[in-house]
């Protein structure tokens, strides 16, 4: 997973394969090339479903992967040259594929960014967009920002100073993140982000010609004296954070931390975007507000997403900023794509100005109680080593360190082999990681799955380690 021309080793190693076999033969299996080039099964089940869709080999259910029939005429198409063409591909877009991934059949999924099917409302928000379909004014075009309404809706749920003229409605949380450090930066700027930090952040910051810059962050959230040095060192004025549930660790930004926090963002004349994704996420206890609430001079630029906590076709959140720089966002977004459709803005603010939407949220802590639960519990039976030391009070997942020298990749590689997906440490940083973790993603998998989840890896870290 860390290497991007992965796929591509595997497409030209069977391409070789191919060119001297007959048809019939049988080529290696997954998991033979799996470990030949070091890849994900995901990666090389996306190479091999590429050769198909050109005719070169034929996956055969049950039974394999085979060198393809062809007419002695039809000669294989000679793609070469979009190598050249297109130049080196971009960092970290093959562990985003990864990411994002749909599991293989027969496996039980500890990755992921969202939550599990029997968690999400579909039926409510199957209701709330027919309705908003039958509705011919939901498909006129409306304002290129989004719907006032629904533009109020995200401001007074931020409990800032924002206000609806300051939010501007996009297709989810990662247009809206890209939008904003596209606006607010150049390429060949600087943008720090906490160590670890999720994964799409540093993948959008680097398609932005960003220069991504790490500042360590603990147990307590991002530690606000090396802020404030990192700053000092790369004269960035760019700054991403997740102060609530940070992805992949958890960790909230402590009480003691957030003043630290905006005097270094202050001081060096920077923004801070604040992704707050986790905020119907919380499990224990309530969550703290956003550093937007916080904020009279306008140096936080907040996110927030609906992705996260209903479901994944409900590609709606807001980005908002005060001044300039939401003139710049209100911008970057007319550019991108114009506005989000009206009829899924329409269906959203009926969902979610719904007296059922308090009792979702409600129910949604229990449920993701349960789960966590559930997924602890097995992890302290199975592999006490990897049980966390700190756990997290809300958010998706859980971040588990390995024991030193072990290799994070190389271990999800070997539990999916066993028939559990989770996701290496590695990808999430954006230099070199302090240790080697898994992130195992609670919320995707029922908890009456968590036992048999952690036995497969169990087997796979035993494997692993005993090498």
């Amino acid at each position: 997973m860390g290497n991007g021309n992965a796929a591509e080793r595997v497409i030209q190693d069977l391409r070789g394969l191919v060119a001297g076999a007959a048809p019939g033969t049988r080529l290696p299996s997954v998991r033979e090339l799996t470990a030949r080039h070091h890849a994900s099964p995901v990666t090389v089940a996306e190479a091999i479903r590429q050769l198909v869709a050109q005719g070169l080999v034929e996956a055969r259910a049950g039974r394999g992967t085979f060198v393809a029939a062809r007419s002695d005429e039809r000669r294989s198409p000679d793609l070469a040259w979009q190598t050249v063409a297109l130049g080196p591909g971009r960092s970290g877009e093959e562990e985003m594929r990864a990411l994002l991934a749909l599991p293989p059949a027969g496996a039980i999924a500890l990755s992921g960014g969202y939550l599990d099917a029997d968690l999400q409302p579909a039926a409510a928000l199957g209701a709330a967009l027919a309705r908003a379909a039958r509705q011919p004014a939901s498909w006129q075009r409306g304002p290129a920002e989004g719907r006032a309404d629904l533009r109020a809706w995200f401001a007074r749920e931020a409990g800032t100073g924002l206000r609806a003229d300051d939010m501007v409605i996009c297709p989810g949380g990662q247009a809206a993140l890209s939008t904003a450090l596209r606006a607010l930066a150049a390429p060949g700027d600087a943008v720090l982000v906490e160590s670890p930090t999720y994964l799409g952040a540093l993948a959008a910051a680097r398609a932005a010609g960003l220069r991504v810059a790490p500042v360590p962050a603990d147990a307590d959230g991002v530690r606000p004296d090396q802020l404030a040095a990192a700053f000092a060192r790369t004269g960035a004025r760019l700054f991403y954070c997740q102060p609530l549930h940070a992805n992949p660790h958890g960790a909230t930004l402590a009480g003691h931390r957030r003043a630290g926090v905006a005097a270094a963002v202050r001081d060096a004349g920077a923004f801070l975007i604040e992704d707050d994704y986790a905020r119907d996420l919380t499990i224990d206890g309530e969550a703290p507000p956003p550093l937007a609430a916080d904020d009279p001079d306008g140096h936080v630029v907040y996110v927030r997403s609906l992705t996260k906590s209903a479901a994944p076709g409900l590609r709606v959140a807001a980005v908002g900023a005060r001044g300039p720089a939401g003139v710049r966002l209100r911008m970057a977004r007319l550019l991108d794509d114009f506005f989000v459709a009206g009829p899924l803005q329409q269906a959203t603010l009926e969902f979610v100005t719904a007296p059922a939407w308090a009792r979702r949220r409600r129910g949604l802590r229990t449920a993701l109680r349960a789960r966590r639960e559930a997924l602890l519990g097995a992890l302290r039976r199975h592999l006490p080593e990897l049980a966390p030391r700190v756990v997290p009070r809300g958010g998706l997942h859980l971040w588990v360190c390995l024991p030193e020298g072990t290799d994070d990749v190389a271990l999800a590689v070997a539990a999916a082999a066993e028939g559990v997906v989770v996701f290496p440490g590695r990808p999430w940083y954006a230099a070199e990681p302090s240790a080697s973790h898994l992130r195992l993603t609670y919320a995707a998998a029922p908890p009456g799955l968590m036992d048999e989840a952690v036995r497969r890896l169990a087997r796979a870290f035993q494997g692993a380690t005993a090498r």
